[in-house]
């Protein structure tokens, strides 16, 4: 009897003897992060071999090798929705029966947009620490490999050193660049002068980012020559297996890999089938799959290909790099649907689009018009802000989300309550202009958003006229938005109801100029469900709320990583 596979691209034939006693075949489908892919390939293979069956009928293993950021791109589409940074797949990439993606993140940013998705077992079947990859001779001058290094000692190399140059790969699509941004983030701090190093290290690492990691590694030195060092990329985040892979073809210049303090989440590889996986045998399949790679002797095979097993431990044909730890801290078993080791390390989906935001927000160009509710309830105190006013924290956020916006963006200000232009609740406190030119009016703008005593919330009107306002300076090549910030529900008598305003948000979007809108809730007196109505209408735009007022500024950069919102 013959079963034909196939795997990573390519039909194999393996012939399976008659007294293995399966007939039929029943046929499962697997996408693997291509690092990973030929261990899930050989492993399949000695299954098969053996005579893998379930209740009598043979099973085949379909293993394609496809980078996580394309199968996340099949799910987004499925479920109508899109991750920030990551546009959608064609219909050629499909969801399979089994993802094996490089990290768990990805799992947590699906299901943080797409409320439906969630697959029906995870469990982590390999590991591979996230390093930052110098070359050796770059490594040596900060005390490799007896020292150890930390991301504040880099923080203070970036930006301020022309001698090294920092690079990434773009972390909305790549998982060793957005766990390495999280780490960042813990260490800079949230004071004035960590919101600068936060800043400069985003922008310096864009300056050198790719869009995928085998163009980073392109960029490391090809020969020893000291000059060509010294003019190629010094150092990027990258994944052990990075490094073990680039060194394994013998470089003119050999990678280190420094394990940074603290270590930012590592590569999990949660193998995972996915919810439309409801046969009973090819569940069964999955399962027998799944046991297969986490068995004892699985550990070889993946060392084989400069993986870890999930217990941080390696085999014996592993090809360590040079102050490899023998164990790094094993990924902590799931339980049923848990999202694997990014979530048991305390990440969660809210966590990665803040991380996501402040880098959408340093590095990519955006337009953006911010309208800031000054009714009269904005001066009611928050106790968890030293009794701040809810708009003095919201002036903080406005100001801290400025300082991070790089010069490729465009940005307006509007104040609303009621009646602050004759019967308009609205009006412009700076127009949308370059931050090239504009930044210092824009920031002197913030002390203008203090509460209007006694004033109410026309909000139905507000958000109409901002969104036709950005509609009507919409620019090709920027994300086109409205943010708009309330503490309350609308309540302007001189205004529009909440019917007129959806018919009017229907009737004024135009598909070849989307524009995202953004609503934000500031307190426990927001309607959410009112909000929801609202951003429902308009495609790719979200509601986010902050019950806890001293959370703006989290929930500000969580709303430009993400393109859902409160559900």
């Amino acid at each position: 009897m013959a079963i034909v596979v196939v795997v990573a691209g390519s039909w194999l034939t393996y012939q399976q003897f008659a007294d293995s006693g399966c007939t039929g075949s029943v046929r499962l489908s697997v996408s693997a992060s291509p690092e990973i892919a030929p261990a899930v390939e050989q492993i399949a293979q000695t299954w098969i071999q053996e005579g893998a069956n379930v209740d009598g009928t043979c099973i085949a293993v379909d293993v394609a090798e496809q980078n996580s950021s394309q199968v996340a791109g099949a799910v987004s589409r499925e479920h109508s929705v899109q991750l920030a940074g990551l546009g959608t797949a064609p219909e050629s990439v499909q969801v399979p029966d089994v993802w094996l993606p490089d990290s768990s993140t990805w799992l947590l940013r699906l299901k943080n947009e797409a409320s439906g998705f969630s697959p029906t077992k995870i469990a982590s079947v390999a590991q591979s620490p996230v390093v930052l990859a110098m070359p050796e001779p770059i490594a040596k001058q900060f005390g490799w490999p007896n020292q150890k290094l930390g991301w504040d000692t880099l923080l203070a190399q970036v930006g301020t050193s022309d001698k090294i140059k920092f690079g990434i790969v773009e972390p909305t699509v790549d998982a060793a660049g957005l766990t390495s941004l999280l780490a960042i983030s813990s260490v800079a701090g949230t004071d004035t002068e960590g919101l600068k190093r936060k800043s400069r290290a985003l922008t310096t690492l864009a300056e050198n980012k790719s869009k995928l990691r085998e163009e980073l590694l392109e960029s490391f030195p090809r020969s020893a020559d000291p000059s060509e060092i010294a003019s190629s990329l010094s150092a990027a985040p990258l994944s052990e297996e990075d490094v073990v892979a680039y060194n394994s073809q013998q470089p003119a210049v050999r990678l280190s890999a420094i394990y940074m303090d603290p270590s930012p989440v590592p590569l999990d590889y949660p193998y995972s089938i996915m919810p439309q996986v409801v046969d009973q045998q090819k569940s069964a399949a999955a399962d027998g799959l799944l046991a297969q790679l986490t068995a004892a002797r699985a550990k070889d095979v993946l060392s084989t290909f400069g993986l870890r097993s999930p217990d941080g431990s390696y085999g014996a044909t592993f090809q360590a790099p040079v102050g490899a730890p023998q164990a790094s801290p094993a990924i902590t078993p799931s339980t049923g649907d848990s999202e694997g080791g990014a979530a048991a390390s305390g990440v969660d989906g809210k966590v990665l689009s803040r991380a996501v935001g402040s880098w959408v927000a340093t590095t990519q160009p955006g337009r953006v018009l911010a309208v800031f509710d000054v009714s009269g309830s904005m001066s009611n105190p928050v106790p968890t802000a030293g009794n701040k006013t809810r708009a003095e924290v919201t002036q903080a956020a406005a100001r801290f989300g400025l300082g991070l916006f790089n010069n490729q963006w465009s940005v307006g200000v509007w104040r609303f309550a009621t009646k602050l232009d004759g019967k308009k609740p609205y009006k412009e406190v700076e127009s949308i202009k370059p931050l090239t030119t504009g930044r210092e009016e824009l920031a002197a703008s913030i002390e203008q958003l203090d509460p209007v005593s006694g004033g109410a919330t026309g909000l139905y009107d507000t958000i109409l006229a901002a969104y036709n306002e950005v509609k009507q300076g919409w620019q090709n090549g920027k994300s086109n938005s409205v943010i708009l910030f309330t503490d309350g529900i609308n309540a302007n008598d001189d205004g529009i109801d909440q019917d007129q305003l959806l018919a009017a948000l229907k009737k004024a979007q135009d598909p070849t100029k989307p524009i995202r809108l953004v609503l934000i809730g500031i307190g426990n007196e927001v309607d959410k469900n009112e909000l929801l109505s609202i951003s429902k209408v308009v495609r790719g735009s979200g509601v986010f709320i902050a019950t806890d007022e001293a959370k703006i500024g989290d929930i500000f950069f969580e709303a430009i990583g993400t393109r859902t919102g409160a559900q």
